[in-house]
């Protein structure tokens, strides 16, 4: 039998911030009859800056938990293909695979309304939700946690057997289990803007790449209805140090950049340029402690490649209420005993984020932007001639496969060699302008600053910092890989990730042992 409310406490489970890691662990905590009460600062429906990009693994858990089969839902903006640019030339456009069991296709859905729907399910579920309380503290005693607050009737608090955050990257509750604030090399930080008569393809998404802004990347996701969500991201420890405001660059972007002019030429911004910082994974800090789980955000379970959320936090929430499920009901609900939640996101995730995380610490060093920018035009195209690749790299760009899978370290090796080796390596060839939907040429690479001939030479100091990191990253990597190969080789593979190798090579992937047998379809 599940137990309900223990005496002495008001609820089993707190869960802390009613973003799609809250919403959906508090829907799965309530189905299974657990009392679960879900507390958010915010009055739904309310804004929160993303990309609002859904990938096919994210619709698939959304799809577990009913999210997916009313009428609006159906009704948001279907993406199939996403476009690269490097200094205002594409370099090609991959197409969202077609992995079995999941859609051939993501969605942009933007915040206000995903988040709300996820909410919607919890309290169908059961979950008390609780809008406009912010948390200001949480007390541990033996047998309990209690939380403390403030709203608008006045401090409130609830004592409750299991305490979860979910409550984003500046999550005071992963501040009250580790002590501390996110490291300031786990920051990324990006601002948003949301455009109105945008150019077609509606269901184009275009990831944008500069000499200026790299490292890091601008975006355009049509949201639909002529609408999208158009942004800027970038590492916040950058070598070397920039101290440029995203705002601003993200303005420049939109107004020099060929490939951006090309859509928003007509467009006008609907509101205002929002941004958020974002803390991305390390492995090296705890997720669980007594009585707390942190999930989502609040873990730091962001790829710091892509800046991939959504999907993580929807797989934290169904392993954390897994987890928290069976110790609900065994009554065990310290560390060691939570920890098999904390166990099952590295087996998972762990391998691919090292991978990630030294890619971005490579990149870091701004002197070597040239060099990074000819390795992207030769995977680009490499893509256009060869499916079996395209269809890996389509894997990894939607988050369907472990870059370090899909691609190996044996392929970025042998891209990076030739982007060392020949300068020339991936331009593009002379071809006809691009035409506009109105048949007027669209603009062409521009030599002006975004895609200009900016170089940026590191100081001693800096040039040690990068390096130690790249260490750092490598051990990480190597260390992650040699566990990896241990653990298949003891046949305890059953916890793989999104796509096991062999798997991919069939082309290929069975999601079903992750998120049921839920049927995800056109709506």
């Amino acid at each position: 039998m599940v137990p309900g409310a223990a005496s002495g406490h008001d609820c089993d489970a707190v869960i802390v911030g009613g973003g799609p890691a809250g919403a959906a662990a508090a829907a799965r905590l309530a189905a299974r009859g657990f009392t679960t009460i879900l507390v958010d600062r915010a009055a739904f429906p309310r804004d929160k800056v993303c990309g609002d990009f859904v990938g096919p693994a994210a619709l698939a858990e959304l799809a577990d938990l009913g999210v997916t089969s009313t009428e609006a839902f159906g009704a948001t903006n279907t993406i199939r293909d996403c476009a690269l640019y490097v200094d205002g030339d594409q370099l090609g456009a991959l197409a969202i695979p077609q992995v079995d069991g999941l859609p051939a296709y993501g969605r942009v859905i933007p915040r206000r309304h995903l988040d709300a729907w996820v909410l919607d399910t919890a309290r169908r579920a059961g979950a008390t939700v609780l809008e406009g309380r912010k948390v200001t503290a949480v007390q541990q005693a033996p047998g309990a946690v209690t939380v403390h607050g403030h709203s608008a009737a006045g401090p409130w608090q609830l004592r409750t057997r299991l305490l979860i955050g979910a409550d984003g990257s500046n999550s005071i509750i992963a501040r009250a289990l580790r002590g501390s604030p996110p490291p300031r090399q786990d920051r990324i930080v990006a601002v948003r803007a949301y455009f109105d008569d945008i150019a077609d393809p509606a269901g184009q998404l275009d990831v944008c790449l500069s000499s200026d802004s790299f490292p890091g990347y601008s975006w355009l996701f049509p949201c639909g209805g002529g609408l999208a969500n158009v942004g800027v991201g970038m590492v916040v420890s950058t070598y070397p140090q920039t101290g440029r405001n995203l705002r601003e660059l993200l303005l420049r972007l939109i107004a020099e950049d060929p490939s951006m002019r090309h859509r928003l030429g007509r467009a006008r911004m609907d509101g205002k340029v929002l941004g958020c910082p974002l803390t991305t994974y390390n492995p090296r800090l705890p997720l669980v402690g007594d009585r707390i789980m942190l999930l989502g955000d609040a873990a730091g379970l962001i790829n710091p490649l892509n800046g991939e959320g959504i999907q993580y936090a929807l797989h934290s929430a169904r392993w954390a209420a897994d987890v928290a499920a069976d110790r609900l009901l065994s009554g065990r609900l310290d560390a060691a005993s939570l920890a098999s939640y904390e166990q099952r996101v590295h087996h998972s995730l762990r391998q691919d984020m090292a991978f990630s995380r030294l890619i971005v610490q490579l990149i870091r060093n701004r002197a070597l932007n040239p060099f990074w920018l000819r390795a992207l035009r030769i995977i680009a195209a490499r893509a256009s001639i060869d499916p079996d690749y395209a269809y890996r790299a389509g894997c990894v760009v939607t988050g369907l496969a472990p870059a370090s899978r899909a691609l190996g370290l044996s392929v970025t090796a042998k891209t990076a060699g030739q982007a060392m080796i020949s300068p020339r390596a991936g331009a593009s060839r002379h071809r006809p302008a691009r035409r506009s939907e109105h048949g007027h040429p669209a603009p062409g690479p521009s030599a002006s600053k975004i895609g200009g001939t900016t170089r940026h030479a590191l100081t001693a100091r800096e040039f040690a910092g990068w390096a130690a990191g790249v260490g750092r990253a490598l051990t990480e990597l190597t260390a992650q890989l040699t566990r990896a190969k241990l653990t298949r080789s003891r046949n305890e593979s059953h916890w793989a990730g999104s796509v096991s190798a062999g798997r991919l090579d069939q082309g290929r992937h069975d999601y079903r042992h992750e998120v049921g047998r839920a049927a995800v379809t056109g709506r």
